[in-house]
């Protein structure tokens, strides 16, 4: 029988609070997500951003990967053997590999044998590219291979795993293996170079450890999950070098590597490599039912959430190391977050979900996906945000590319396998956890069972289920009840509800009440299923008013407007009337209006509000009555340069009437 095989990568139930010793006397259950390939989506809000990666931000990618850029010329310069010199940076091979990725992915959902034909083709210059024992990485091939692994912070192991991560998203797309076995024979010779020989070696950035499980998965071979295990201990022993980043020794801090990672408590350093480590920890831990990383996970976990998250489930407040810096330290003009993040922030909380059973981590996953990486694409998909201020100057706009090109391809990989986060099972049970129009087939231990999902979701929260089993059995299906349907924005206390509005939830079974018990956020509906079962989940969206703790000083006196998932935003074009300084007041009342031909449609939010003005004289200020509009975060910038801002001021004192700055 072929080891190669198809399978998700799985995780152990444990309970929500959960310790080493609790995980290691449970008998643990398998929690698996349902493959994007198993997934159909058919959705009214997702539908048109995955058709519009797959038509316009994916043959971007390849224009400036083969064309404008000399990426794939690289691969073909290693390929002639001329003594041809690299062009670039030495990261650039990665966005080859998670462009490819984001082309199984779109194969899946859109197939296209002219883009499986190109595709291939780059498979074949890559291939020809791998030197005989293994390795393959242009920049010391072009540049001298006797330099090869004297440097961690030159990204050849980064650059492995998204080799690794596309080869098995191609593999399971298409079944072809040309990429498998080119991915194989890299991690390979990593294995022989370092573990096998007993060599010591840390990776500046961090990626190749959930690359790694994910080769395990697909091949079945140990010895692929043990290297990631290794790569995880080798940090925090000083074996690592100090990675040099812009001339500049950032120190063990900035790549996770002053403490070992079971011993990590606080999140610190660059925030993408973070969100991988941490990724990769959780997936050893699970497919080794290892407890050593889990409280680690944990701690690091509140950390991030409770004291260093954006209101958009955003990271990395700072640009100088592209993370973290100090508690509650979220400036909004001056933030940082960068796209990969918040893609790194839905990796590692879909597998904290699977780790726990918790709905929590559902609850972050859903905030950075539809607010800190979602606005990084334009709606056109052929524009780009590096980093996600949550309030700019006038003139800012999306960029065609970067020279560090890495968030494109990201974004564009998140959106076409959203499939995988939509929902999750194991022998006996079905979880919902986000509400995407979809169809599925889940095998459970009684049998197969169908899901069919409709909504209308985000802009408004009435979702239906149809559930069809192969024939009556019993399991229970847990349907997530967001954090923000309860009252609560994001776990832990820096953010809150201005109110304490009480908007209760209704779920129906063929239309009447059924009953259900909540559960780690789930509502658990058990019973015997039968085909056409219809549960009809109704989830209030009314516009809330979002406060953070004085703790982040750049929020004092001012609001966040959110409503369902959704944070929004106050944008003033940048060729439009002069921008009016406004505070909101005490009593604002809030009305939506869903609005076809704006934004490809977006549901807006208008008010009435305090117009701040100066006197006649410039001596004193006056108010006026005046309005405004939000809309959701995503979208701005989408229609031209423009000034912006996510927290609104509620007094006077907060609003500077020459700068308009909202920072400290």
């Amino acid at each position: 029988m072929s080891v190669f095989k198809i399978s998700a990568v799985f995780a152990g139930v444990v309970p929500a609070l959960f310790s080493a010793s609790v995980f290691a006397q449970q008998n643990v259950a398998k929690m698996t997500p349902v493959s994007f390939s198993n997934v159909e989506i058919n959705d009214k809000f997702w539908s048109p951003r995955i058709s519009t990666v797959t038509n316009v931000t994916i043959p971007v990618c390849i224009e400036q990967t083969e064309v404008k850029t000399p990426r794939i010329r690289n691969f073909e310069k290693v390929a002639r053997a001329k003594g041809e010199k690299h062009e670039g940076i030495y990261y650039d091979d990665s966005d080859v590999y998670k462009a490819l990725e984001a082309i199984a992915y779109s194969l899946k959902n859109h197939p296209d044998p002219k883009l499986e034909a190109k595709a291939d083709e780059w498979i074949d210059k890559i291939a020809a590219a791998q030197q005989p024992d293994g390795y393959l990485n242009t920049y010391y091939t072009l540049s001298g291979l006797d330099k090869r692994w004297t440097d961690m912070e030159k990204h050849e192991d980064y650059n492995a795993g998204h080799l690794i991560e596309a080869a098995v998203a191609y593999y399971n797309t298409t079944h072809k293996r040309k990429l498998l076995e080119v991915a194989m024979r890299v991690a390979d010779n990593i294995d022989n170079t370092f573990r096998q020989k007993g060599l010591h070696w840390v990776s500046g950035h961090e990626e190749i450890e959930l690359a790694l499980v994910k080769l395990y998965k697909v091949t079945g071979k140990e010895k692929y999950l043990d290297l990631a295990d290794w790569y995880l201990q080798q940090r925090g022993h000083g074996y690592g070098k100090g990675a040099i980043w812009n001339n500049r020794d950032m120190g063990a801090k900035y790549c996770q590597d002053d403490v070992p990672v079971a011993d990590q408590k606080q999140i610190e350093g660059h925030a993408v490599r973070a969100m991988y480590l941490y990724t990769g920890a959780a997936d050893v831990g699970a497919a080794k039912n290892d407890p050593s990383y889990f409280k680690a996970m944990n701690n690091v976990w509140e950390d991030v959430v409770y004291r260093n998250m954006y209101i958009t489930g955003g990271i990395g407040s700072s640009g100088s190391n592209e993370g973290f810096s100090v508690d509650y330290d979220l400036p909004n003009k001056n933030a940082y977050c960068e796209t990969c993040a918040s893609v790194g922030m839905v990796l590692w909380n879909e597998r904290m979900n699977l780790l726990t059973g918790n709905a929590k981590f559902v609850d972050v996953l859903e905030r950075s996906l539809y607010n800190g990486a979602l606005d990084g694409l334009s709606l056109s998909g052929d524009r780009f945000f590096y980093g996600n201020p949550l309030a700019s100057e006038p003139n800012y706009q999306r960029s065609e590319w970067f020279g560090t090109a890495c968030c494109p391809s990201n974004i564009a990989r998140l959106v076409e396998s959203l499939g995988n986060y939509i929902y999750a099972s194991n022998n006996d049970a079905v979880w919902v956890n986000l509400f995407v129009g979809s169809k599925t087939s889940i095998p459970l231990k009684k049998g197969t069972v169908q899901l069919q999902q409709e909504s209308n979701y985000p802009w408004d929260g009435n979702i239906k289920l149809t559930v069809n089993p192969a024939a009556k059995q019993s399991f229970p299906l847990h349907v997530r009840i967001p954090g923000w349907a309860n009252n609560q924005p994001v776990p832990g206390e820096t953010y809150r509800f201005a109110d304490k509005e009480e908007n209760p939830i209704s779920i129906s079974l063929n239309g009447k009440p059924v009953k259900y018990e909540m559960q780690n956020g789930y509502a658990v509906i058990s019973r015997e299923w039968k085909k056409g079962d219809v549960i009809a989940l109704n989830l209030p969206m009314p516009v809330r008013q979002v406060l953070a703790t004085d703790s982040v000083k750049a929020d004092r006196n001012k609001v966040a407007i959110q409503r369902g998932p959704l944070m929004y935003c106050v944008e003033q074009l940048a060729n439009a009337d002069p921008k009016q300084n406004f505070i909101i007041p005490d009593n604002a009342t809030f009305k939506t209006e869903f609005e076809p031909n704006l934004l490809n449609g977006v549901t807006v939010i208008k008010a009435d509000v305090s117009v701040i003005k100066p006197t006649a004289n410039g001596k004193s200020l006056e108010t006026q009555n005046g309005s405004i509009t939000a809309i959701p975060y995503y979208s701005w910038a989408n229609r031209g340069r423009s000034q912006m801002e996510v927290w609104l001021p509620t007094k006077v004192s907060s609003v500077n009437i020459k700068a308009n700055s909202d920072d400290n």
